[in-house]
């Protein structure tokens, strides 16, 4: 991590990732970076879904091949790059027929280094191959949830999963959340952990780096009006006045209140529920 001399009050604090050890190129490779508009937690109506969310720096969309549809042609790496859109780094993968993509980097991948998408493809870092053909205890990432569909699991820094079991045509991943749950042995996954495993460390210091970011500032329900949010009102500093916390829209939230839909059409799939709080770190 790289920390910087305290020249302000936020600086002391501030810690960043120390790009320069792991990228190898500034700019991005042209043909496969467009310009896009940012949802900024608004749908298709544009009304807000996701608070806290808006404004940032302007940022250019890199094509990020997550289909992987070119089987069995090898490609080597040319770099690594920073990706505003993601916490992970990703490489520029150029294939034996000529075309350049990008792919999302695993950790420890070099320039030079060569991958292949193959379901015969050896269990090495950086290659994709299905499911059924990944041996147990391995780490993968960017995994798909149904055969060709692109990845759509552990994709973001540090990431990975496991694969812990080989049953009745289905694979059993241990989730990074601590979930296992089943995914059929179709789908296709990458060897490794994604790159960036440092990310989770950044301390941005002050405000306006979040803001920078396209974060909002998030406000107490206890410091709003009663019309506001449940928590609001009364004198002075008070309590919530009342005995669980809710949302402002009086959902219970904390405490370890489940949000997960009853009939979720996935609860099928899932093999072990995720662990949360001090259960976590037990074996």
């Amino acid at each position: 991590m790289k920390s910087y001399k305290p020249t302000t009050a936020s600086r002391r604090q501030m810690t960043n990732v120390f790009f320069r050890q792991f990228l190898t190129v500034a700019q991005p490779h042209k043909p496969l970076v467009s310009g896009f508009r940012r949802a900024n937690g608004r749908n298709n109506a544009g009304r807000i879904t996701v608070r806290h969310k808006g404004g940032g720096h302007k940022r250019r969309y890199r094509d990020v091949d997550f289909i992987y549809n070119k089987k069995d042609i090898p490609a080597r790496i040319e770099s690594i790059e920073y990706d505003p859109n993601r916490s992970g780094f990703i490489a520029l993968a150029l294939y034996a027929d000529g075309e350049r993509r990008y792919v999302l980097a695993p950790r420890t991948l070099a320039v030079g280094a060569t991958f292949v998408v193959s379901t015969k493809a050896p269990i090495l870092l950086g290659n994709r191959t299905t499911l059924k053909n990944i041996p147990l205890g391995t780490f993968i990432y960017n995994i798909e949830l149904k055969p060709l569909g692109g990845g759509r699991l552990a994709r973001s820094a540090g990431n990975y999963a496991e694969v812990v079991a080989q049953e009745g045509g289905y694979t059993h991943i241990k989730m990074p959340s601590t979930e296992i749950r089943r995914v059929s042995d179709q789908a296709w996954a990458s060897i490794g952990e994604v790159s960036n495993q440092e990310h989770r460390l950044t301390n941005y210091g002050k405000a306006g780096r979040s803001r920078w970011k396209g974060i909002r500032p998030t406000v107490r329900g206890s410091a709003m009006n009663p019309v506001d949010h449940p928590h609001g009102g009364g004198e002075g500093r008070s309590g919530r006045g009342r005995r669980r916390a809710v949302s402002a829209w009086g959902k219970p939230t904390g405490k370890g209140h489940k949000t997960r839909r009853a009939k979720k059409y996935s609860n099928v799939l899932i093999v072990s529920r995720r662990k949360v709080g001090k259960k976590r770190n037990q074996v």
